[in-house]
């Protein structure tokens, strides 16, 4: 008989994989969905969405991997989307028809905490237990017999990171889905039985804003959430019925005057149930003998040797993304230049020409570039995380961190963001907390990218002296260098300060972090996990980028051949048709070739001065005039937006250099700095660059957002274009008033 083919086109039943973090929940999706899983954003949210259709005995079924968590009383964004797939109320994201609740057979208590509460939801649930083979390391023995009697579902043993049971999950799947949905009641007290049952019966007869009807569940769900995110959100959104806050506050009332007080009836009376239906089902053994595990952790956590381990690594991966990155960063320049050249040998030279050249084929490059940082940061950090060593670097760091007002895990992420902070922003996933992960985002970009290197290797080289110090072991340029890294540091922590007393005001919340046991990372896990974050980052940030890359390019080739051109076109042509009567190889020859490049050159940069860029360049220099900055400068301020390290080339086009200046070129250095030093300001002798002039260029950009992917990521980690707005806004503004001081110090010094 032909195996029945699976397709999108057919209703697929929605079945929830949930269970409490370092569970296995994301292994066992991994290993049931293989290469048929889907990453992308729950629709009106940002929260991430694994998804993945498959047969389930003949029946298609579309799996989620929701957030971990511990309770359906959720204290994240994460965690509220999760209760939302499972208890309903987004007009956005259809309800989950069945469960499957992954369970750490180390910790059956707290994982059947959460199982309580799934079981009184009204779905076809399959209890999955993982893990056992730690629990067997730890000399821990479960009576699974025992267990299965006394639960109403399905229980089956499984080890997700080895591929052991999924057959038997599957099928356990399919039978809880064809039966009868069992009955299972936390043996609550009768007050509060009473106030529920009246709760839904009210839920039952009203109407909800948005016409869609409650889960039986909800009633529960929300009477023991008093003030938490489910009734904030829930209310916020207008999806409960008028006057449900009333009767809620009414009905904790009435329960608070019977010695039934919320929320601490639930976890007590849930623990009850728990420790009766786990009696004799799980032994642990009579004396704690130390797991390996444990002795790891004597060293990692620990406060000296520890911090040592925590350097190294950070070392590591800080050299990786920065200094491993390279060779393949290079190897992917390399061949988008091979590209261009290729479409320029191909297509005749006119305006489609450069579209593809500078417009599409550089548009793409600027994108494809950051693919090495992004995959080598995500391979770290998901071997990493699936080792279990994420969860002690970020203990570690919290005791740093936490004098920012932030956690130890936005660390991370704030190192990443020296390497790059398109990496670094989407590494801020791993922070639960709705205002310490904004905050790390909108930091981030002020600390000192790669990208700022050309700019600053540039400027420092010159216009700084290279004076020496203590016998020649300091040097002032190496000093202006580490100054901007140790600036972007110092803003960067004073705007954390800020941002958490201001706009995303709230306490620092307790870091509360259970450390998992050690395993070996799944390489399959980690394979998927860099391709989905490589792929989305392509998928998301990539469209931007490529678009602002378009419009850079139009506004500096349009308006094309402007009639200050012509004579200097009218030139050339004269010049080649004398270089045609010339004899190959004869000095002359060679000669006026240098001149034919030169006067390319000039057309160049005079056909950039002449375009809409260069118009909007002239149109700013009141604006940037007070910074020590000509229209010039202005210029390749604003085509350095979609890459700051745009602003080289945009300069060797200004200056008559053409747009292939190589910094690592000596001789194109020299030329570029060269007439950088020759520049004056038109209608005068007065020179464009000294040394405050310089400085307050390198000051703007290390302050500036001058980066379209780290736009693009920060909207899309966001889900919002409000986010990268104020971070534009106010770096903007930083970098302003940052350079306008830095100028005005410098020329005051030096007594201009």
């Amino acid at each position: 008989m032909a195996q029945r083919v699976l397709t999108t086109f057919e209703p697929a039943t929605t079945v929830a994989l949930v269970g409490n973090p370092n569970a296995g929940k994301s292994t066992l999706f991994s290993a049931l969905a293989g290469v048929r899983q889907h990453v992308g954003n729950y629709p009106g949210v940002t929260v991430e969405r694994k998804a993945a259709r498959m047969l389930v005995d003949g029946r298609q079924v579309e799996m989620l991997d929701l957030p971990g968590l511990y309770s359906l009383s959720p204290r994240s964004r994460d965690e509220m989307v999760a209760c939302e797939v499972l208890l309903g109320g987004r007009v956005e994201f259809d309800r989950a028809q069945a469960v499957v609740c992954v369970a750490d057979a180390s910790n059956l208590e707290r994982s059947l905490y959460l199982l309580s509460q799934v079981l009184e939801l009204g779905l076809p649930a399959v209890l999955a237990v993982n893990m056992l083979d730690v629990a067997a390391e730890q000399d821990i023995h479960i009576d699974l017999a025992t267990l299965r009697q006394r639960l109403p579902i399905p229980v089956v043993p499984i080890q997700a990171n080895r591929r052991l049971g999924l057959e038997q999950l599957k099928a356990a799947l399919a039978e809880a889905m064809k039966s009868d949905i069992p009955e299972c009641r936390v043996p609550f007290p009768e007050p509060f039985v009473r106030e529920v049952t009246q709760l839904r019966s009210w839920f039952e007869t009203s109407r909800t804003p948005n016409g869609k009807s409650l889960c039986p569940g909800l009633a529960r769900r929300l009477l023991l959430d008093a003030g938490g995110y489910l009734e904030s959100d829930m209310l916020a959104r207008g999806c409960l019925p008028e006057g449900t806050q009333d009767a809620l506050v009414r009905a904790r009332a009435r329960l608070a005057q019977e010695d039934c007080e919320i929320p601490a009836v639930e976890t007590k009376w849930r623990y009850a149930w728990v420790i009766e239906v786990l009696k004799g089902v799980v032994r642990h053994p009579e004396t704690y003998s130390p797991t390996f595990s444990d002795r790891v952790d004597q060293v990692v956590t620990h406060r000296i040797w520890g911090v040592a381990v925590f350097l190294l690594v950070m070392v590591a991966i800080f050299q990786a993304v920065f200094a491993g990155a390279q060779p393949l960063m290079d190897g992917v320049e390399f061949a988008v230049a091979q590209v261009a050249q290729w479409v320029g040998a191909t297509v005749p030279e006119g305006a489609l020409q450069s579209l593809l050249q500078k417009g599409i084929v550089g548009g793409v490059g600027a994108i494809v570039v950051f693919l090495p940082q992004i995959a080598i940061l995500f391979l770290f950090l998901a071997v990493l995380e699936d080792c279990g060593y994420i969860a002690r670097a970020a203990y570690l760091a919290d005791r740093m961190m936490a004098r920012v007002g932030l956690s130890g895990k936005a660390f991370i992420p704030m190192l990443s963001s020296f390497a790059c902070a398109v990496p670094g922003i989407m590494a801020a996933r791993v922070i639960e907390d709705e205002r310490d992960r904004l905050t790390t985002i909108l930091v981030a970009p002020l600390l000192t990218c790669s990208a700022r290197l050309p700019v600053y290797a540039l400027l420092i080289a010159a216009f700084i002296p290279s004076w020496t110090y203590l016998g020649g072991l300091v040097n002032l340029q190496g000093l202006v260098l580490a100054g901007l890294y140790a600036m972007g540091i110092v803003v960067a922590v004073l705007a954390a300060l800020v941002l958490k007393r201001t706009l995303l005001r709230g306490a620092t919340p307790p870091f509360l972090l259970e450390l998992p046991s050690y395993k070996w990372p799944s390489p399959r896990n980690v394979i998927y996990r860099v391709v989905q974050r490589a792929w989305q980052f392509l998928r998301c940030a990539g469209t931007l980028i490529f678009a602002v890359s378009i419009l850079v390019w139009a506004s500096l080739y349009y308006p094309q051949n402007p009639p200050s051109v012509a004579p200097l076109r009218d030139a050339r042509r004269a010049m080649e048709a004398r270089l045609d009567q010339l004899p190959a190889q004869s000095p002359e020859r060679a000669r006026l070739d240098d001149e034919i490049d030169e006067l390319n050159r000039e057309i160049t940069g005079e056909q950039q001065r002449q375009s809409v860029l260069g118009h909007l360049g002239r149109l700013i220099e009141p604006a940037v005039r007070p910074l020590g900055w000509d229209w010039r400068i202005g210029c390749a301020v604003l085509a350095s937006l979609p890459a700051r390290e745009v602003v080289v080339a945009t300069m060797g086009v200004i200056y008559n250099l053409g747009d292939d200046v190589d910094l690592d070129s000596e001789a194109d250095l020299n030329r570029l700095q060269t007439r950088m030093r020759a520049a004056v300001w038109e209608g005068s002798r007065r020179p464009v660059f000294n040394v405050p002039v310089a400085l307050s260029i390198l000051v703007f950009y290390a302050l500036c957002a001058q980066c379209a992917a780290t736009l693009a990521v920060m909207r899309q980690e966001t889900g919002t274009w409000r986010w990268p707005v104020f971070a534009f806004v106010y770096m903007t503004l930083l970098a302003y008033v940052g350079a306008f001081i830095t100028y005005r110090a410098g020329m005051w010094l030096g007594g201009g």
